[in-house]
């Protein structure tokens, strides 16, 4: 079905911004940078998949049953995204918040064009039917010049809750705490621009460069844009092993180091933020085990500090083997949505953030990544991200934090606001 060429890419630095630019001709486009991020279990240094061949997209209405049949009838690469709203096809829940987006609930595209980098090596994987285009685009690539944006009107960032009203939510996310409705939940709030005249691929340039995260993304549906900087994977599939990796726990970066150590260390040894993480550990377990052999979920770190280019996050890694009789969709439905975006217990979490939040979440919260022809899978969190609308002119971003009964309202403000703190740099 494919053809594969491997070529030796001296600059992939260089050589990544190249394809970049190159890609933007095409309708569908998803590029995944890890950003030479030290992670074990990473497959590749980025990988880039262009101009669909055919596509699936669809509201949540059997969403999942939908793509299981397209994965299993291509067999072959696909990359998309699922988005938070898939949960109403999973359990009994609604989205009746306000959507300033309205982009699809699911879309995955299977690509004719596709570049694989590892170190110095790529892989060009082009359908058979294109693959007299390998070297014309090749030296296309190579040619690009550095890209030059033009200057266009600045944009108001609003936000859709005032202090004041995100400080009155908390404290009713914590009356659910203490009536036992929940232990844990995740809020989030948007910001947004009306109006708004951006060029995706700068903004994402930007925000790469001042994040370095690596689960970004670079995404493009026609006019839909998401511009991620995620640090977080929700689900890898690698053979039978399943592995999920949630951050819960933030603290600041500073430029001096005995003050990083500091936060770093304040990080590890709060008991608020630690709690939060085995929690959500927990909820993780819980969820990979509807789909794993008996006996084979793992936690192999429990509560990690991580370090950043913004924050230092504290994140847990747990694995499990996937038991034969599920397929490889039937992983990503009985854990989803991921767990460090919602909460315990979930569905009723999921009830209660919908009624306390102004904004629909759509692709926000979700997870971009693909699957490979042989089954397996890699898929973000779709956070630190700016979403864009083209048609619509509308630009949004949000930011959420995990409240439970040790929460301090004013102060899940301010770690909202830590997090925001890129996606406004970009867009000023």
């Amino acid at each position: 079905m494919r053809v594969s060429i491997h070529k030796n890419i001296s600059d992939p630095k260089r050589f990544k911004e190249q394809l970049l630019s190159w890609s933007q001709q095409f309708r569908e486009v998803v590029f995944l940078d890890s950003n030479s991020y030290p992670d074990l279990y990473s497959s590749f240094d980025f990988v880039l998949a262009a101009d669909a061949f055919t596509s699936l997209q669809t509201d949540y209405f059997n969403a999942f049953e939908d793509l299981k049949q397209y994965q299993q009838n291509t067999k072959d690469w696909l990359f998309g995204y699922l988005s938070y709203d898939l949960k109403n096809d999973i359990e009994n829940l609604e989205s009746n918040n306000f959507d300033g987006l309205n982009f699809p609930d699911l879309f995955f595209f299977q690509p004719k064009k596709l570049f694989l980098l590892k170190g110095n090596q790529l892989e060009i994987c082009y359908l058979l039917f294109c693959d007299d285009e390998v070297e014309d685009d090749f030296n296309e690539i190579n040619q690009i010049e550095a890209t030059s944006f033009e200057t266009l009107n600045k944009i108001e960032v609003k936000q859709r809750i005032s202090k004041e009203l995100y400080v009155e939510k908390v404290n009713r996310m914590l009356t659910h705490i203490h009536q036992g409705d929940m232990y844990e939940a995740n809020f989030c709030m948007e910001f947004y621009a009306e109006k708004a005249m951006i060029n995706p691929l700068e903004k994402f340039q930007k925000l790469n460069e001042i994040s370095q995260a690596p689960f970004s993304v670079f995404f493009k549906n026609n006019k839909n844009y998401l511009l991620s900087a995620s640090p977080e994977r929700y689900l890898k599939k690698n053979g039978q092993t399943i592995i999920s990796q949630p951050i819960k726990g933030t603290s600041k970066r500073f430029p001096d180091s005995e003050e990083d150590e500091k936060s770093k260390q304040f990080l590890k040894s709060d008991a608020k933020e630690r709690a939060e993480n085995i929690m959500i550990t927990d909820l993780v377990r819980n969820d990979l085990s509807h789909t794993a052999k008996k006996g084979s979920v793992k936690v192999e770190e429990l509560c990690k500090i991580y370090s950043f280019l913004q924050v230092h996050q504290m994140i847990s890694t747990v694995t499990s083997q996937l038991d034969s009789q599920f397929s490889v969709v039937d992983v990503l439905k009985t854990t989803f949505p991921m767990g460090s975006m919602t909460g315990a217990p979930k569905i009723s979490v999921m009830k209660i953030i919908e009624n306390l939040e102004e904004t629909k979440r759509g692709l926000y919260s979700g997870a971009v990544g693909y699957f490979s022809p042989d089954g397996d899978f890699d898929f973000n969190v779709v956070i630190r991200s700016i979403l864009y609308n083209q048609e619509k002119q509308y630009v949004s971003f949000s930011v959420g934090s995990a409240i439970t009964s040790l929460s301090i309202p004013e102060n899940e403000y301010e770690e909202c606001l830590l997090k925001a703190k890129a996606m406004h740099e970009v867009l000023r």
